[in-house]
């Protein structure tokens, strides 16, 4: 075979000409199939020894990966912080003062200090290294993607990563071009090369000579193919590529989501106060050492009580700021897309999972996502009559038969894998083709495969591949072989009310063209709309001969005067689950709109069937809606619940006038938009309208939540614009995956509704651990202020606020970040853009355990001593006072499962073995820390009693929870995003739907109600306060004496 580095030599980058003459020299695209020995009509044979020699010669198509940073060098990076370098200098200082005046046990102090920035800092290149392979296995699995591909004479579909050299590529428009080529047969093949050189222009490529003697056969890796079909050989793979050559020189990174951002801004707010209280902390301590000499502790000097301070401060700064919080969400996001991959969801863009929770509006295509993309062809109308199942070959005429048959086998991309033992067919391509050309072998007993050999690209014949905005395509023949045509055919298919629109001519029963009559358009029509009513999909083919060819005829021309040779009407079947997920979208507030290129009365019939079209709403065909000032459009949206007959333009608009986010923002913008119009005269007039008088026709200025699906390469400016772009991991393009954030795998609207549920669950979690750490936050720092300027011993000190640390950032965001969603979400109305972090009921629920936690820790530091049998501020009493504030929080790390007023704090625990383990290891480190930290954390041993009464009285923060919930406080209505009438309506009709309730039921029969769960909490929150007044009745007398 050919050498890897002969193939290189016509492979430069940016060098056309020169790469064509090298391959001049090689022999050209001809010889390279005997050099490489592959065949172009078949590929590789796909023999294991074949392909291992392969991938010896000329590599895998894999590409390297950026380095990335060690956990060494994570570690190491992570004493970058500022605080953490003052705490160590701080610690070093305490270590040397303490050897000095006590070397036995003076470095104690010290040394603990050390240790706990030590496993800070431990804790913290784990968690960024974790979050780096999370990155890292979502970019793996981004770029996970199947090519069709030519194997021993059959097209079969294959993982880029198993490409070889030698292998023969099929591509259709919307493709990524996975290796670097050469075009060896295709039509009217463009390809979008922008990523590779910039230029934004579509470049054509032809196999052979074009009639001003150029060519341009080199197809290039990271490209995309924009029109036509073809068939490439494979001439470099992974870093021998183009793409691979260019990727080696980049490093993916990733960056922050809105949610993110949001939080590391409230974590700086924190993280400020905390060195507000700090300071005063500082300042505190120092005053009381000069006006309350008589508070000083005999065996500290002036040096080291300062030192004790400055720690002190700087450990509190350690605490205050929240590195949990940004934390939480990396953690919520990986966990949960991990999770929606398993729900068919993946994660191309992380923000795009916190933001799909709050969708307003999901425009959803038909095919595929609502309906199970199995076409069959189920109804016709051929040679002037209709038939109620498809015709059999003996029922037409056989002129009849070999237009429909030649006409769907060469004018169509798709490959059927007929299925063995009974198996379903597997079909390769376009679903309704496949409806087509299934029909071709079964009804009229022809070989679609044996027929598509009539298409030769190297004799001039042209495919002109189907586009959404033309909703058709062509194939051209230069040499027909039957029906008297010897100069040549054009087949064309597409959408049924289309096609008829540009035939003059029809065949009847005895196989003769005639003029279409205006009776007979009638008939045609009347049976289009026959189809559509019963929901089918009704497609025409037609053909137009020709007497000459020169082959420079555009395609506009090539369509017109055509004569009709069938009408069929596909059924695809509605999905089984799609009315609930539907209803589901209508419970939670989402505005479900369909988006579809089949004409109105199909459209209306599936959306009127998957409950989208309801009472009240609008259904719109795209024409209609091309005309609509914004304003009138305004007006519309509302209600517009079904838009027909679309193109991808018609997408763009509806999404840019919902969100705002792709208007023209000046009026240069606008003229370059629209350049045939004028300002002053049009700007109100024409769609999508302008960024100020979009803002001005809202009441806050601010726009929908949008969620897009789409499948087709026109899809992507789509795409592109919405809040969420959905691209169909079956059926779509390459190009529509590349620019969309979420891949639907299995191309279903319920996997759209676990998407915003996941979304939803992120938002919440997120929320859960702010309403626990800034509780932990708020006690901690304020308690240590208290003594501070009272006078008392801090009863936590350096190494116990850094437990504490731990506790509530790492461990806190573990647990609380990694809650399983359910269904229960999917029944709020969505949350605004600029919706607060924080709601009016966690402000309540922050405050009342604040209050409960600082009244039980000022009641021990002040009161409790005698009530524990232990010597006031002695170690023993501090220790009492530090193991009640952990178990405090232990038990409100429960509480804040709930941000709301759900009562039943131990619903859905089975489902989090994660916050299982984290609390069982919290409470036995905790153990371990009080019974064997001695002296390194300055704690002494506990007997029996004194750790019963710790544990209830941290335990009482269950019945405050369930009190704090029993106070009423709405959330602001200002925080939910504003429904329209007709989503209000049917909001409630779902969720008063019999249906409905009883799938709610379903849903929450195992947590709800007296559930098991539920009698635990019951019975846990009103026996700890009777258990706790009998344990603590000597000294409180809450029970009178009997």
């Amino acid at each position: 075979m050919i050498s890897a580095k002969e193939l290189a030599s016509f492979n430069d980058d940016q060098e056309s000409n020169l790469n064509e003459k090298e391959l001049i020299k090689l022999g050209g695209v001809a010889a390279l199939e005997s050099k490489l020995k592959t065949n172009y009509k078949k590929g590789l044979s796909g023999d294991a020894k074949d392909i291992a020699e392969r991938v010896k010669l000329y590599g895998k198509n894999e590409f390297p990966e950026p380095e990335s940073q060690t956990w060494i060098q994570m570690f190491l990076g992570s004493f970058a912080d500022a605080t953490l370098i003052v705490l160590i200098v701080a610690a070093v200082v305490s270590l040397v003062v303490g050897v000095m005046e006590d070397p036995a046990k003076g470095w104690i102090e010290g040394a603990a200090i050390l240790f706990a920035v030590l496993l800070v800092a431990a804790v913290t290149a784990t968690n960024d290294f974790n979050k780096e392979s999370q990155f890292r296995k979502l970019n793996a699995v981004k770029d996970d993607i199947k090519v069709g591909v030519l194997r021993n004479g059959a097209a079969t579909t294959l993982d880029v990563k198993k490409l070889v050299v030698g292998d023969i590529l099929i591509l259709n428009a919307g493709d990524r071009v996975p290796t670097d080529g050469l075009l060896v047969e295709g039509s009217d093949v463009t390809c979008n090369e922008s990523a590779l050189t910039g230029e934004s222009d579509d470049k054509k490529k032809t196999f052979r000579p074009s009639s001003d003697g150029e060519s341009d056969p080199f197809m290039l890796s990271g490209s995309s193919l924009a029109t036509g079909y073809a068939l490439v050989l494979v001439t470099a793979v992974g870093e021998q590529s183009r793409w691979g050559r260019t990727k080696a020189k980049l490093a993916a990174e990733s960056s922050d989501t809105p949610l993110q951002e949001k939080l590391d801004t409230l974590a700086g707010q924190i993280g400020n106060l905390g060195m507000v209280a700090a300071a005063a902390t500082f300042v505190a301590m120092i005053a009381i050492w000069f006006y309350y000499p008589e508070q000083r502790n005999p065996e500290l000097n002036i040096y080291e009580y300062v030192l004790k301070a400055f720690i002190m401060a700087v450990t509190i700064v350690v605490v205050a700021v929240p590195e949990g919080l940004p934390l939480a969400v990396t953690l919520s996001l990986a966990y949960s897309t991990q999770k929606m991959m398993q729900d068919n969801n993946l994660i191309r863009v992380l923000a795009a999972c916190e933001t799909m929770g709050n969708a307003t509006n999901i425009c959803s295509d038909k095919t595929g996502t609502l309906t199970q993309n199995r076409m069959t062809v189920v109804e016709a109308w051929v040679c002037g009559k209709s038939f109620v199942t498809a015709p059999r070959a003996d029922q037409l005429p056989s002129e009849v038969v070999e237009f429909i048959a030649e006409g769907a086998s060469v004018n169509s991309t798709v490959n059927v894998v007929m299925g063995k033992n009974g198996e379903l067919p597997t079909v390769n391509g376009n679903k309704t083709e496949g409806a087509l050309v299934m029909m071709v072998g079964t009804q009229l007993g022809q070989d679609y495969v044996s027929l598509r050999t009539r298409f030769n690209a190297t004799r001039g014949d042209r495919l002109f591949t189907f586009s959404s905005a033309r909703k058709r395509m062509s194939v051209v023949l230069v040499n027909g072989q039957h029906g008297g045509a010897k100069s040549g055919i054009c087949y064309t298919k597409g959408a049924a009310e289309i096609i008829v629109e540009s035939c003059d001519h029809y065949i009847d029963a005895k196989g003769a063209e005639k003029p279409i009559t205006n009776a007979i358009r009638e008939q045609i029509l009347t049976a289009i709309k026959g189809m559509a009513k019963n929901a089918l999909r009704a497609i025409a083919l037609s053909h137009r001969r020709y007497t000459k060819l020169s082959g420079d005829e555009v395609r506009e021309e090539l369509e017109e005067g055509l004569t009709l040779d069938a009408i069929f009407g596909i059924k695809d079947p509605l999905r089984p689950d799609v009315k609930r997920a539907v209803e589901q979208c209508q419970e939670a507030g989402i505005f479900v709109r369909m988006v579809t290129g089949d004409n109105i009365d199909t459209a209306k019939a599936i959306a009127t069937e998957c409950g989208i079209l309801t009472e009240g709403g609008i259904a719109m065909e795209g024409p209609v809606f091309r005309k609509l000032t914004p304003a009138q459009l305004d007006a519309v949206l509302p209600n517009l619940q079904v838009l027909a007959r679309s193109s991808p333009d018609d997408k763009h608009t509806l999404v840019t006038r919902l969100n705002g986010m792709a208007l023209p923002e000046t009026q240069e913008d606008w003229e370059t938009l629209h350049p045939d119009a004028i300002w002053d005269r049009d700007r109100s007039l024409l769609l999508p309208g302008y960024k100020e008088e979009w803002a001005m026709a809202r009441a806050d200025g601010v726009g929908e939540v949008v969620g897009v699906t789409g499948d087709g390469t026109n899809d992507g400016p789509a795409l592109k614009a919405a809040d969420v772009g959905l691209s169909m991991g079956l059926t779509g393009t390459d190009v529509a995956k590349e620019a969309s954030d979420i891949v639907i795998l299995d191309d279903n609207f319920s996997s759209i509704v676990k998407s915003v549920m996941w979304g939803r669950s992120v938002f919440d979690n997120i929320r859960k651990f702010l309403q626990f750490q800034l509780t932990v936050n708020v006690v901690a720092l304020t308690l240590t202020f208290v003594c501070a300027v009272t006078g008392s011993e801090p009863p936590l000190n350096a190494v116990m606020m850094l437990w504490v640390n731990l506790i509530m950032d790492t461990m806190g965001a573990l647990a609380l970040g990694t809650e399983p969603p359910s269904a229960k979400l999917l029944q709020r109305r969505p949350y605004k853009r600029n919706a607060s972090l924080i709601s009016n009921k966690m402000y309540r629920n922050i405050t009342l355990q604040f209050i409960f936690q600082m009244g039980i820790l000022c009641y021990l530091l002040m009161f409790g001593a005698p009530h524990f049998g232990v010597v006031e501020n002695s170690t023993e009493h501090l220790t009492i006072i530090f193991n009640t504030f952990v178990f405090c929080q232990v038990f409100n790390e429960l509480n804040a499962r709930s941000i709301g007023d759900e009562m039943n704090i131990f619903k859905g625990l089975h489902q989090s073995p994660l916050f299982i383990g984290i609390i069982l290891f919290t409470v036995v480190a905790q153990y371990g820390i009080v019974e064997f930290g001695g002296d390194f954390v300055r704690t002494v041993h506990l007997d029996q009693e004194q750790w019963i009464k710790c544990v209830l009285l941290g335990a009482l923060s269950l019945p405050v929870g369930g009190v704090m919930r029993l106070i009423p406080v709405s959330d602001s209505t200002k925080d939910f995003a504003e429904m329209s009438e007709l989503i209000t309506a049917n909001r409630a009709k779902a969720m008063n739907g019999k249906r409905s309730t009883e799938k709610r039921k379903q849903d929450a029969s195992s947590d709800d109600g007296f559930s098991f769960s539920f009698l635990v909490w019951f019975l846990l929150v009103t026996a700890i306060p009777v258990v706790v007044a009998h344990r603590f009745n000597e000294h409180w007398k809450l029970i009178p004496d009997m």
